[in-house]
Parts: structure tokens; sequence; C-alpha cells
């Protein structure tokens, strides 16, 4: 922490920033004389960053920045100039004060670079590179895991309903379309429909042709099981 303590015309200064008025009364928001440009905005939010401002460390939490102020009006004003920038900033009451916030990683690393905060920027945006590659990555194996679980799922009830149907009349009973890919499907239980339509001896059967059949054959069971006569 750094404190600049002023000595002389402090009075002047402070007056001069419209932190004060001519009577002492303190000023709760944003001089607009103070912020007119964009170097001078920047400025500004360097300096309430510097005196008020954190951010997460993104390796360990959720994204999130933050400057605290004590009065209401400040905490507003401030949210207005971040806003500005198309920051996206809000502002909420916290104890013994407010704090205008950030949440999109986005936006707190543009918050960085508008600050001059180059390096930290940069930093910044390496970790939540790698953070979002991680998850991204994450999101693709859930996702595989998930559907190689469905397809293990799926091959094992059509095996159950091809051997069901194989004890209570017999596959032979079955078209010979059926037939085979019923023979197939319980020979290889791991392999894809369309690894599985490969294999058909009459020629390639395409993916939604096998889950066809399969699926002709899982009625077949089902109605099996209803008591219900299956021709030949």
């Amino acid at each position: 922490m750094y404190i600049c303590r002023v000595r002389e015309g402090a009075r002047e200064l402070l007056i001069d920033l419209e932190i004060i008025s001519d009577d002492f009364q303190f000023n709760h928001t944003i001089s607009r004389k103070l912020i007119q440009k964009s170097g001078q905005k920047r400025a500004y939010l360097r300096g309430a960053f510097l005196a008020g401002g954190s951010v997460n460390n993104p390796e360990t939490s959720a994204y999130h920045l933050e400057v605290y102020s004590l009065y209401k009006e400040h905490g507003e004003a401030l949210m207005d100039l971040m806003n500005e920038f198309e920051l996206n900033a809000k502002t909420i009451e916290r104890k013994k004060g407010f704090v205008t916030y950030l949440k999109e990683a986005e936006k707190i690393s543009d918050f960085l670079n508008i600050v001059g905060a180059h390096q930290a920027m940069m930093k910044f945006e390496d970790v939540r590179i790698l953070r979002d590659m991680r998850n991204s990555v994450n999101r693709i194996v859930n996702c595989e895991t998930a559907n190689l679980n469905k397809t293990i799922g799926a091959a094992l009830r059509q095996v159950e309903n091809i051997r069901f149907i194989e004890n209570s009349i017999g596959l032979d009973q079955l078209p010979e379309k059926l037939r085979e890919i019923a023979r197939l499907r319980v020979e290889y239980q791991d392999v894809t429909l369309k690894e599985l339509g490969e294999m058909v001896s009459s020629g390639t059967v395409s993916k939604s042709g096998v889950n066809h059949r399969l699926r002709k054959i899982d009625e077949i069971a089902d109605a099996l099981r209803r008591g219900e006569k299956i021709g030949g």
C-alpha cells in the first residue's frame, strides 16, 4: 500500500479535484470536469482501481474484478464510467460500502487494458485461455463418455433382446436381414452401428439402416414378451 501525504495546498487540491466543496462538504460522486476526455476517464479508473480495486486469481476462483467505494453515489458513477467502455459493470452494496464489479473474463481483460495494466492483462489472458481450454476438453470428454455409455447401454439391450428371441422362437424365425444383423450384434457387441453395417455380407448397410433393423428386433422381442405370436 502507498500513502501520498500532501502537507501544503491540500485544501486547494481537494477543491480543484472537486472532492470537497468550498465549505468542506464531500462530493460523493465523480466530477464530470475530471473525465471529459478518454485519457482522463482511463486515468480515473486506474486511480480508483489502485485505491480500492482487486481481481481474483483466475487459476483458483471464478472471474471477478471489483472496486470498492464508500458511497453509493460514487459506486454508481464508477459503474457508469466503466460502462462507457462497454464493460457491463454492476454495483452492489457490501458491508461498510459499495462494490462495482465485473464478472466476465473478457470484460476484466478489457478493463486491465483500459487502465494500462498491460502485463497483468497478458498474464490474465494466458491463464484464462489455458483454463478455457481445459474446460473445453473436459466438456468434450464428458460428452464423449456420455455418448459411449449410451452406445454401450443400447448394445447391451439389443443383445439381451436378441438372446430372448433366440431362446423363445429361435433366430431362424426372423427375416434374413434381421437374422444376420442380430448374429453380428451378438458377436461384435462393442462396435458402432456404422462398423456393424460394414460387416453385412450382402453389402454395406448405412448406420440408419442398421438402426432400423435393430429397432425391429427390439419390437419383436417386446411383442414376444407380451405373448404375441410372431410369424416366420
